[in-house]
């Protein structure tokens, strides 16, 4: 039988869950929704909040920084693979099932990333890096792709968006399907025009709007 206290704990956990959960349906359908639309999508109060959330900066860094967990987790299973075809279409599926790209679409620019967030951004993209590198390296994935069209593809596929989950799902999977068929050598038939974006120019898009 569990005692008083740690009863406490569990149901402070819950809430921690249902205060995140909530936060991010609510910003992701309204950047400029107040702290009080987050209380009433989990039924708590405002109180429940405060007492671990200083305010709405702090609520987007960290449903930001949990996006990045993520990916950063679906980035270490793909890695663990032999295949490196593979592991980069693990990789790139499990990021889309995962919708962590719907955050940078609808967020960035609202609020001030910490150090933290940009801890796990740098972490990130080391591993993205060795990704597409060992895809490239074994002449699965076409040389032309930079590490900075992933990001592009991904926000691209964060934008299909229909009747409810289990059908917005299956869309983006299918369209993640012909974006992996592109991506194959043998689907070149001419170099990629233009640039990919730069570091500089995906990262202006975290400077805060207004």
């Amino acid at each position: 039988m569990s005692s008083p206290l740690s009863g406490r704990r569990g149901q402070a956990a819950r809430n921690d869950e249902a205060i995140l959960d909530a936060a991010r349906r609510v910003f992701l359908r309204d950047p400029a929704a107040p702290v009080s639309a987050v209380a009433r999508e989990a039924d708590v109060g405002m109180s429940a909040i405060y007492r671990r959330f200083a305010g709405k900066e702090q609520l987007l860094q960290r449903i930001c920084a949990d996006g990045l967990r993520q990916f950063i987790a679906v980035a270490d299973e793909a890695l663990a693979l032999d295949d490196p075809w593979e592991a980069f279409t693990r990789f790139l599926g499990g990021v889309v099932d995962a919708d962590v790209h719907s955050l940078t679409v609808r967020l960035a620019g609202t609020f001030d990333p910490d150090d933290e967030l940009a801890r796990l951004s740098q972490e990130a993209e080391r591993k993205q890096v060795a990704l597409l590198g060992a895809a490239q390296d074994a002449g699965v994935v076409r040389p032309d792709v930079e590490l900075n069209d992933l990001a592009m593809l991904l926000e691209q596929l964060s934008a299909v968006r229909l009747a409810g989950p289990d059908r917005t799902r299956d869309l983006r999977r299918r369209y993640l399907a012909l974006h992996l068929d592109a991506l194959r050598p043998a689907a070149a038939t001419a170099p990629l025009p233009g640039d990919a974006p730069t570091g500089a120019e995906l990262g202006a898009r975290w400077q805060r709007r207004g």
